[in-house]
């Protein structure tokens, strides 16, 4: 049989996936219903049907886990960051939903469904998807991620991608409940700072926790005598001109990519700027050794004239004020809950 007009048309919106509700309030028989699953439709989910026998596409699994978890549900952590770009692709189960208290927490097949209490968010719709606000999304993620340098990482990209405003993190970072938020607070305040990596603000926060570096810019932008723009330091004292450098073939492509970064060191030297490199390896296991190196490059630096270049901070609150955001500086606090 063919579907009723009007179902077809909900097909179509719902991207070929209906519930079994759907279909038997739209006029198909339960007895039709149950042979189509037998025949022509697939089951995804208890009550949730693909109206073909094929594998489903990843967005119609994610339509399908929405209703499955009811009208009000939306999609939440990973998976939403996922559907934001917020972080890299990924196998979907579980998908991650979230419901407003007082429905319960549940697994469904897999679903993970989790209740809140904080539902003063403006979700974003992508077709039939339903989706948290990007910082919620991060900040969820995050929470979520496997250790606290995946965690940092996540948000250090969002922000350094303009993905979103540092503020709104901060807000849905401080309306969680406190267990849990250690990792959170210490992702965005690394984020803050302006750094590019993890290891870069492993670095900053190990001088700046020294008190040997008081005025450490995380990457500014450089230029020459003539406003030539010049690579940019992970870390730069401007009184003497000195750049620190974090090489670590971790963060890049292959060995040509790794080649690129260390000669990309030359245009700073050519200015006479005085550089010093350290590696992730060496702030994590000799951190006194990475001080005294940075500490003897700056008296080096300061035994020669200062070279004609500027070094411009970068206002990281000004920055990112125009980045894309969902929930307003000014929002008002939220009742806490689990998530």
């Amino acid at each position: 049989m063919e579907l009723p007009d009007h179902l077809a048309s909900l097909a179509d919106e719902q991207w070929g996936v209906l519930t079994r509700r759907q279909l038997v309030d739209g006029g198909v028989s339960p007895a039709m219903v149950r042979w189509r699953v037998g025949h022509r439709w697939r089951a995804l989910l208890p009550g949730v049907l693909l109206m073909s026998p094929g594998l489903p596409s990843d967005e119609q699994r994610l339509v399908a886990a929405l209703l499955a978890a009811g009208p009000e549900s939306w999609l939440s952590g990973t998976t939403a960051a996922m559907r934001h770009g917020l972080v890299p692709p990924g196998p979907l189960a579980p998908v991650q939903v979230m419901v407003p208290f007082p429905a319960r927490s549940r697994r469904i097949g897999w679903v993970t469904v989790r209740a809140t209490a904080l539902t003063d968010e403006r979700l974003l719709a992508q077709g039939p998807l339903r989706l948290a606000c990007r910082p919620r999304a991060l900040v969820d993620a995050a929470a979520q991620a496997p250790d606290d340098d995946a965690a940092t990482a996540m948000i250090i990209r969002a922000v350094q991608e303009r993905l979103v405003r540092v503020d709104d993190v901060q807000h849905w970072v401080g309306v969680r409940r406190r267990n849990g938020t250690v990792r959170l607070k210490k992702a965005l305040a690394a984020a803050a700072t302006g750094a590019w990596s993890v290891p870069e603000a492993e670095l900053g926060a190990l001088l700046r926790r020294s008190g040997r570096f008081p005025q450490l810019m995380a990457n500014p932008a450089l230029e020459d005598e003539n406003s030539r723009p010049l690579t940019t330091p992970d870390l730069w004292l401007d009184e003497v001109a000195l750049a620190v450098m974090v090489h670590s073939r971790r963060f890049h492509a292959g060995a040509l990519d790794w080649d690129a970064t260390v000669d990309g060191d030359e245009d700073l030297r050519e200015c006479t700027i005085e550089v010093v490199g350290v590696t992730p390896n060496a702030i994590t296991r000799h951190p006194d050794k990475v001080v005294a190196r940075v500490l003897a490059a700056r008296e080096r630096a300061a035994r020669r004239p200062r070279p004609p270049v500027t070094a411009t901070p970068r206002d990281w609150a000004a920055r990112l004020a125009g980045a894309p955001h969902d929930v307003p500086a000014d929002h008002p606090a939220h009742q806490q809950a689990d998530q």
